[in-house]
This record gives C-alpha cells, sequence and structure tokens, in this order.
C-alpha cells in the first residue's frame, strides 16, 4: 500500500470515529441525568455534564482541519480526560479504553500527516 493510501486510512478512520464517538458520547452525557428532572429543564440541567464533549466536537473539527495540530490536542484532550475521569475510579475498563481510543487516533492523525510530507 502506497504512502498516500495508508495517510488516507489512518486520516479517515481517526476522523469519522472519532466524530462518531463525539455525537454519541455528547448526546449520551447530555440525556443521561436528565430523566430526573426530565424533559428539557432536565436537559439543561444537566448540560454541564456535556461540555467537556463539546470541546471535543471542537477538538474533532480542529483536527479535520488541521491534522497535525488536531492529533495533538486530542493526544493532550485524551490525557486531560484520563485526570478529569478518574480513570482509575469505579469506571476503570470503560475509562481507560475512551481514553486509549481517543489517543490512538491523535497519533493517527500525526502518522497521517507525517505520511503526506
Amino acid at each position: 500500500m502506497s504512502r498516500f493510501k495508508t495517510a488516507n486510512l489512518l486520516r479517515n478512520f481517526a476522523r469519522y470515529f472519532l466524530l462518531i464517538l463525539g455525537i454519541l458520547v455528547f448526546v449520551f452525557a447530555l440525556l443521561s441525568g436528565a430523566e430526573q428532572t426530565g424533559g428539557i429543564k432536565g436537559i439543561i440541567v444537566n448540560s454541564p455534564n456535556a461540555l467537556p464533549w463539546l470541546v471535543f466536537l471542537f477538538i474533532v473539527w480542529l483536527a479535520w482541519k488541521k491534522e497535525l495540530i488536531g492529533g495533538i490536542v486530542i493526544i493532550l484532550f485524551s490525557v486531560a480526560a484520563s485526570i478529569l475521569f478518574s480513570i482509575w475510579n469505579d469506571l476503570f475498563e470503560f475509562s481507560f479504553w475512551l481514553v486509549l481510543v481517543i489517543l490512538i487516533c491523535g497519533i493517527f492523525l500525526i502518522l497521517s500527516w507525517k505520511l503526506r510530507k
């Protein structure tokens, strides 16, 4: 496989995987605690839980435009997420795999940029 095809494969996998992951986790974070209060009010009350994932979607948009900068920021986000989500607590497996996948996608974006050079 040529370098260009490999770069395209890495870039497209990382872009679309991160976009789908970001949307799914954002919607889950927005709606997961909303049933306690109910309706739109519950979504508004629960919206601070979704803010990190809104930032993540912005970072994915940045990575879509600038692979190198986006890849670096995604890696930094994954490190910050491991601290923010306290991956060493109750949900270790879920948090660990989530952060690891985000980190790998950031590496894919940087590799894609490097292969195009």
